[in-house]
């Protein structure tokens, strides 16, 4: 019997091991890949805005843009990616390929995790109508206050239509819309950030047309 008791409890000292090693990984080593990412991205989308000739398309995988959110602070910042496939997401926040781009009519529509892969979404809980979100481009800071808080469920899909909620009404208005899973450590419903368009800010002198 003590053999046996002696046998579970050291297995059970081994699931948990094996159980922190996950844990640790999901938190921290997928954290790791995403910064690099983001740092590689970052350099790429620099050199691109430094460029004398840009180009409207963007390749899914690569950066589109980048988002800075004042109220999680001075350091907060994120490479928006073109694509919302797994490979796109681990980079960081993803946008949803044809939906509106930044500073557009229609709806701008981002989705990031929101506890692993650098979890760039993990403080959305956070924002309060009146809050900035700013999106910077290779010439504009275009700043959209956020408007409303939701929960939804995953299937909730018209959350990203040019008209949230309302899939067949022409849009008018320049919006944004954030989607991360809720609760945390759970994909049950769906965060979602909606934002309207209230500023637009000069980043630079416009190209010279070559």
């Amino acid at each position: 019997m003590r053999t046996v008791i002696r046998t579970f409890g050291e297995l059970c000292i081994t699931a948990g091991l094996i159980l922190m090693l996950f844990v640790t990984y999901e938190l921290w080593g997928t954290g790791q890949y995403t910064r690099s990412q983001q740092d590689r991205l970052g350099r790429e989308l620099e050199k691109t805005w430094q460029g004398r000739v840009t180009t409207e398309k963007v390749n899914l995988g690569e950066g589109l843009a980048m988002i800075r959110i004042p109220r999680f602070g001075a350091k907060y910042h994120f490479v928006v990616i073109e694509g919302v496939g797994r490979s796109d997401l681990r980079k960081g926040p993803g946008h949803y390929p044809g939906s509106a781009l930044p500073g557009q009519v229609g709806n701008f529509v981002v989705s990031g995790h929101r506890t692993t892969y650098s979890a760039p979404f993990n403080r959305l809980g956070e924002l309060e109508s009146g809050d900035k979100i700013l999106i910077d481009t290779r010439d504009e800071q275009f700043v959209y206050t956020v408007t409303d808080r939701r929960i939804v469920k995953p299937s909730a899909v018209e959350v990203t239509a040019p008209v949230p909620f309302h899939p067949k009404r022409r849009p008018t208005d320049k919006l944004i819309t954030l989607t991360t899973c809720h609760p945390k450590y759970s994909a049950a419903q769906r965060m979602i950030i909606f934002g309207k368009l209230t500023a637009e800010v000069h980043r630079r002198p416009a190209a010279s047309g070559k």
